[in-house]
């Protein structure tokens, strides 16, 4: 566990502390074990020497009215998305859509952090400068996928595993290097196929391992271990994974040695699945949600990032509002593809002449959200294709 003298306030990040080129530190992490006594031996581990760098950058991440912009899709997700616009799933296509994201003026105003897949954070933009080098100008944390996709758990009630462990160390380290600064690991647990005690543990043990190896090479880890919108269950049913889950994923990061005050989580929602007949509303998803949060997130953890996870962009942002209508011992915050994307991908449609307009559109929707982080939302001027549902049935990322 941290020391005290890491709970002390930091301050954020500045900008010229994640540019790319920063000299890689070697993480000081060191074994201290007690002389030999006829009690057992107690064995501590060191905090690594990024400690009070990963602090400052969770700090900046979680502060008043920003949120992260996930836009971590893989190259196949992200040929899906530029499909449904009539694009060919190209480079050169999806540098020209991930340049249009992050240059959108002022984004940094209610983005706070930017996920990246790995081709984007070494990728540069349409006209010729380093994506990373832009998000820093815009005042934005950049931020990098580092797991490796689903595959079959064995063993399990038709569930999965999130692989990517191996040589986990040398890319995060590679990974700081380039100038991210976070990082995002994804593992999901299913209510219709159990979820089984085998898979629950497995999601939480690799999330942990993660944690503790992004931690050493100096990002902060964001945990998701995201509940599927799958199924039929009512939103007691969901309360009640989602409180085995995390109760799971908290012993496990202990177990770890992970520090609380340099993660962020990235939670699901508390929702009734998406097929199911009683719907909640906004008021309702807050109230089983905090409660979720009160019973298992100690407040050290600084931020909680909320997944989207198929609601629509307007539902999504309603049900943050409601989260935020109350102090909280946690910067409560958004961390959403589709709901900030979907208008802006549409409006875009792949022509050069649409850019302003789907810069606008991203625009909205990221004030919106920072709106709702501050508790301010009202819903007021909402266009109808911001209220379409996006869940999808079976969802790969």
């Amino acid at each position: 566990m941290a020391s005290a003298s890491l709970l002390k306030s930091s301050p954020v990040l500045d900008k010229s502390e994640f540019v790319k080129g920063q000299t890689l530190r070697q993480s000081s992490v060191s074994v201290i074990r007690c002389h030999p006594t006829t009690a057992p031996c107690l064995t501590v581990r060191a905090a690594s020497s990024y400690a009070d760098e990963l602090v400052k950058t969770a700090k900046t991440i979680a502060s008043p009215g920003r949120g992260i912009l996930a836009m971590d899709e893989s190259n196949a997700t992200c040929g899906k998305r530029l499909a449904s616009i009539g694009l060919e799933n190209t480079e050169a296509n999806r540098q020209a859509y991930r340049t249009l994201l992050i240059t959108a003026p002022g984004l940094g105003q209610y983005v706070s952090g930017a996920i990246l897949f790995e081709e984007t954070l070494y990728q540069s933009t349409t006209d010729g400068r380093k994506m990373v080098d832009v998000l820093v100008e815009q005042n934005i944390v950049p931020g990098i996928k580092v797991d490796k996709g689903l595959v079959p758990l064995a063993g399990s009630n038709d569930e999965s595993w999130c692989q990517g462990l191996d040589g986990l160390a040398s890319r995060t380290a590679a990974y700081y290097q380039q100038g991210a600064r976070f990082a995002k690991w994804r593992t999901v647990v299913s209510i219709p196929n159990g979820p089984s005690a085998l898979a629950v543990k497995e999601a939480a043990w690799g999330l942990a391992r993660y944690a503790a190896i992004a931690q050493d090479s100096g990002l902060v880890p964001i945990v998701e271990p995201e509940i599927l919108l799958d199924g039929e269950h009512g939103i007691e049913r969901t309360f009640e994974v989602a409180q085995q889950v995390w109760a799971e994923v908290f012993f496990y990061l202990a177990e770890n040695n992970v520090m609380f005050e340099g993660i962020l989580l990235k939670p699901s929602m508390v929702t009734p699945g998406a097929e199911c007949k009683d719907r909640a509303t906004p008021e309702q998803v807050a109230d089983y949600t905090l409660k979720l949060l009160r019973r298992r997130i100690p407040p050290a953890v600084p931020g909680i990032m909320f997944l989207s996870g198929g609601q629509s962009e307007v539902e999504a942002t309603y049900n943050l509002n409601a989260m935020n209508q109350a102090p909280n011992p946690w910067h409560v915050s958004f961390s959403y593809a589709r709901a900030l994307q979907n208008t802006c991908l549409k409006t875009w449609g792949g022509l050069p002449e649409n850019v302003k307009a789907a810069q606008d559109a991203l625009l909205v929707r990221a004030k919106a959200n920072s709106l709702a982080q501050l508790g301010k939302y009202t819903g007021e001027g909402e266009s109808d294709e911001a209220k379409q549902g996006m869940f999808v049935k079976g969802y790969v990322y």
